[in-house]
């Protein structure tokens, strides 16, 4: 089935630097009669605090229920659901696990490699010799190693890579309840791409996600309910991939003509 791909945060916000610097509320100017963009303090400082609270976890578990919207070649959207999950411990080491439908991948790093393994297929292929932090790996693993992290984003809030001046807009929209836990829900604008997020009152941290592409006519989103285990420790060998008869295949960078990626079936 053809279909476009729903633009995420992250690329919106590492192409930033790519663009004109967005003028803060104080500069902003427009024509007569035209709105200007709000830029309300109380959502930039929600973004903020919920950036901080993520970068003082020092490991975590995390279940997102996900709906992507995908648009065919005549223009219809189509909006397919999955799961993602993470393992996250420290700053430089991670499991996660993608699945729906069409697809399943698991991806291991241990601040060293990067294994990509598919589970269905029985393949996998590594990466040796990255030795980076999981902020320097997310933030261009896709243009250097064709490979999309799901919810990419967590691991950039709080960080020099999200630059909160380059909002176009910050609005505060109203308090809901998301799994009983009260949260207040937050929308953002950045150059070719609208986001919500839902944050917990309690633990400032994000509970749902919805990210809308401009890149496409038909505004595909892409949306996550996050459920989060910051309690139960993550130990180092829940994150070691163990071929168990799994065979090996070549991991190419994209930069040499070839690309492994979490996209595609099985």
């Amino acid at each position: 089935m053809p279909h476009r791909r729903s633009g995420l945060l992250v690329a919106a916000m590492l192409a930033a630097p790519l663009l004109a610097a967005v003028p803060c509320a104080a500069q902003t100017t427009a024509p007569a009669g035209a709105a200007v963009p709000a830029l309300d303090p109380d959502a930039i400082r929600a973004v903020e605090r919920m950036g901080k609270a993520l970068r003082a976890l020092p490991y975590f578990t995390l279940r997102a229920d996900t709906i992507t919207d995908y648009v065919l070649d005549d223009g219809q959207k189509v909006s397919l659901s999955g799961t993602v999950d993470y393992k996250v411990l420290g700053t430089d080491r991670f499991f996660v696990e993608i699945q729906s439908e069409q697809q399943h991948r698991q991806l291991f790093y241990d601040g060293h490699a990067l294994t990509l393994y598919a589970p269905r297929l029985k393949y996998y292929a590594t990466l040796d010799g990255l030795d980076r932090s999981t902020q320097a790996l997310l933030a261009d693993s896709a243009a250097a190693y064709g490979v999309e992290f799901p919810l990419a984003d967590l691991f950039l809030w709080g960080t020099d890579a999200f630059p909160t001046d380059r909002f176009q807009s910050a609005l505060a929209v109203g308090t809901t309840r998301i799994d009983g836990d009260p949260t207040h829900h937050y929308a953002y604008r950045l150059p070719g791409v609208d986001w919500q997020v839902w944050v917990s009152d309690s633990t400032q941290l994000p509970r749902r996600l919805v990210i809308t592409s401009h890149n496409d006519p038909a505004l595909p989103d892409y949306q996550a309910t996050l459920r989060w285990d910051t309690r139960r420790a993550v130990t180092a060998a829940e994150l070691t991939f163990r071929p168990d008869g799994a065979t090996r295949i070549v991991f190419v960078p994209v930069d040499t003509g070839a690309q492994a990626s979490v996209q595609g079936g099985e």
